[in-house]
């Protein structure tokens, strides 16, 4: 044991490891400290607000845990080039949210908090202001029970430029990582999952995803009003909300989104009022509607995809678009290649009929992963009778390429409830009866011409 240890323990009450005891030592500690000081906290449990405002290394020995206090942030870190490490954080599901109250709050520059577990705050960890700060292998659960609005970030990120979140697990919050205004970023290599937005990201430039996981969310991600942002290798899965989207572009400029798994999600990928988007060896797959585009968006391709098992490849929101497709994978493409050279001898149409008949209704959501909306797409493609989306893969891969995406062990099977399977049988039967009348008003009209 160091003689800073030696000396905290000294400070400390006796029966400081069976009860919780005041940060007043402690803050006094750091409130001395030189520049730069390694400050050990011995094991216990310690209750109160503490405000770091001298640059020093906070080490946690043995996991010491941080209570709160009162209805402010457990740790508010003012001063720069400060560490935390190695620390537990429990809220007791206090906090004041419009105080932004969090497990650890930093509102200076080159903050690093590394280690840490916060558990039963309303945000988890804040970088506010905090320029060139990074978070790194935390641990983040919110308070399970409150709604979704009554609650904050896992991480949150505002006006921050140059930081990093490396590593990272969140679950049980309103966003899994909220950045907005926070340019020149890296977000590698976490977790955030059972919550309202895995991502919720604006006005950000120049950031890069990487190796992430994003799952189980009500609403999906949402990347608003950015330039210059990278994907790569990521999992968008299991996003199944009222909303739910695996990669939602809106307003968004220079986006490459590549090797990512897009899996399980209500819709896959979603891009309004975008130019410039690349999307480009991703598996897109098992998702209701695979692609959403609409016509405010320009200069986009889609290339070398893995298309699988999604129920509708495209749904196409406004009457015009320059949308490229070119050199993708659709597991419903049939048509042969009879020349081996790899490619479909036909174009492969972006069209479904279920995806028609499904419309806005929510109501059809019951009936989306049954075997009577996979009939109606497969009795579309046989029969066609409703005008076809104008798009075309004009070079449909005959197999599906080998590509580096990340895997994953699926999604969590859902049971089939009674009143899904009684939506199921009606839309089967729609369907049939919406194929017999279309053709049957095409032969009319084909015999009065």
């Amino acid at each position: 044991m160091s003689w800073r240890t030696l000396l905290a323990a000294i400070l400390l009450p006796i029966g400081a490891q069976a009860h919780d005891v005041p940060l007043t030592a402690l803050q006094q500690q750091i409130d001395v400290a030189a520049p730069g000081t390694r400050i050990e906290v011995p094991p216990g449990r310690y209750r109160g607000e503490l405000v770091v405002r001298r640059p020093v290394h906070l080490v946690g020995v043995g996991r010491p845990v941080f209570v709160a206090g009162g209805t402010r942030s457990v740790v508010l870190v003012t001063a720069p080039d400060v560490t935390i490490e190695g620390i537990d954080i429990d809220g007791e599901k206090r906090g004041d949210l419009a105080a932004d109250a969090s497990g650890i709050l930093t509102a200076a520059p080159r903050t690093t908090i590394r280690d840490c577990s916060v558990r039963n705050t309303l945000f988890g960890v804040y970088l506010k202001e905090a320029p060139g700060s990074r978070v790194e292998r935390c641990r983040i659960r919110g308070i399970k029970e409150k709604p979704a609005g009554e609650k904050g970030s896992g991480i949150h990120v505002w006006n921050t430029d140059r930081f990093a979140l490396i590593g990272n697990d969140i679950a049980d919050v309103r966003d899994g990582l909220y950045i907005q205004a926070s340019p020149h970023g890296t977000i590698r290599g976490n977790r955030a999952r059972d919550l309202r937005y895995g991502l919720h990201y604006m006005n950000s430039d120049d950031n890069t995803f990487e190796d992430n996981v994003f799952e189980n969310g009500d609403a999906g991600t949402a990347i608003m009003y950015s330039r210059r942002l990278t994907f790569r290798r990521n999992r968008f899965v299991a996003n199944r909300g009222f909303a739910s989207v695996g990669l939602l572009l809106k307003s968004c400029d220079e986006v490459v989104a590549e090797n990512n798994l897009i899996a399980d999600n209500a819709r896959g990928v979603f891009v309004e009022g975008s130019s410039a988007i690349r999307i480009r060896r991703n598996v897109i797959a098992q998702s209701d509607v695979a692609l959403i585009v609409f016509a405010s968006t320009s200069d986009t391709i889609v290339e070398g995809n893995s298309f699988v098992g999604n129920l509708s490849p495209l749904s196409l929101v406004g009457r015009r678009t320059d949308l490229i497709v070119r050199g993708n994978y659709w597991s419903d493409n049939d048509s042969p290649d009879l020349d081996g050279d790899g490619v479909t001898d036909a174009s492969y149409q972006l069209t479904s009929l279920f995806d028609h008949f499904r419309g806005n209704l929510t109501a059809a959501d019951l009936f989306s992963r049954s075997l009577s909306a996979s009939a109606l797409a497969a009795a579309e493609r046989a029969f066609p009778v409703l005008q076809a989306t104008p798009v075309a893969d004009s070079a449909p891969l005959a197999h599906p390429p080998a590509l580096p995406v990340p895997h994953t062990a699926g999604s969590r099977p859902r049971a089939a409830s009674p009143l899904a399977m009684m939506a199921a049988l009606l839309a089967c039967a729609a369907g049939v009866r919406l194929l017999g009348t279309t053709s049957t008003a095409l032969e009319t009209r084909e015999h009065l011409a």
